[in-house]
């Protein structure tokens, strides 16, 4: 059956919210527009993510992906615990380490089902900007809303995936994503929800979380279609009317 479209939407401003800064909001409704915002973003990202997958794109290399950023999101909640001082932050993080762990090894393991190689260790590639940017973020509030992002994106990846299995009849590996990794994603978003307000206190904090938040979508974009990254960095062409002065 033929998928519905996702709906296409606005972009969410690499400086952060459509909406001008001021003072502070209530933090709990500072998080709902953020969330909103996201949804938006998604919505786009999604749209642009189904029509990178073509049908010569194998599901073991979907996988391979997968594996990625699992291992590297695994990473990146294990720097950031060793730094964090409040205890249900730890908490939470350390839990995510583990989660994603029994993600790759249930991943590797659909791999060599499929006759893919199991072996093939992510690691061997440079880690991606995602995981560069993620990795320098400092306070509680950008990383809590950088994380509600990124388990928002792998959220909408999973998803995606267990689409185009069950579409090809891969009946397992749509099982593996809905059922196994799925609810694990849904707790790290619901996480990052619900720890957010106690951290987005000040115009500042929720400054940093709107620019955290429009960063990692960036970041995604980018990774999903690396063309925009060559687009942005790109120089303005030559003037012809400057005559080669």
């Amino acid at each position: 059956m033929r998928q519905s479209p996702v709906p296409l939407a606005c972009p969410l401003k690499s400086e952060g919210s459509s909406h001008s800064r001021g003072p502070a909001v209530d933090p709990a409704g500072f998080v709902d527009e953020l969330e909103r915002e996201l949804l938006r973003s998604l919505a786009r990202l999604g749209e642009q993510a189904r029509a990178a997958v073509t049908p010569s794109v194998h599901v073991t290399d979907l996988l391979a992906g997968a594996l990625r950023d699992g291992i590297e999101t695994a990473e990146i909640a294990a720097l950031w615990l060793t730094d964090e001082p409040d205890l249900d932050l730890r908490l939470g993080l350390a839990r995510q380490v583990g989660d994603e762990a029994r993600h790759f090894e249930l991943i590797r393991d659909r791999i060599r089902e499929l006759g893919g190689d199991p072996t093939a260790d992510p690691r061997t590639r440079a880690h991606s900007p995602g995981f560069r940017y993620l990795r320098g973020l400092q306070t509680p509030a950008e990383r809590l809303a950088a994380g509600l992002a990124r388990e928002g994106v792998a959220r909408l990846r999973n998803a995606l995936l267990a689409q185009i299995c069950d579409a090809r009849g891969d009946l397992e590996t749509a099982r593996l994503s809905r059922d196994q990794v799925g609810p694990d994603e849904v707790r790290h978003l619901d996480f990052c929800r619900k720890e957010l307000p106690r951290y987005a206190l000040t115009a500042a904090d929720q400054d940093a979380a709107r620019r955290a938040v429009a960063r990692t979508i960036q970041l995604a974009e980018e990774a999903t279609d690396p063309s925009r990254s060559s687009k942005a960095s790109a120089p303005p062409p030559a003037d012809p009317s400057a005559g080669g002065r």
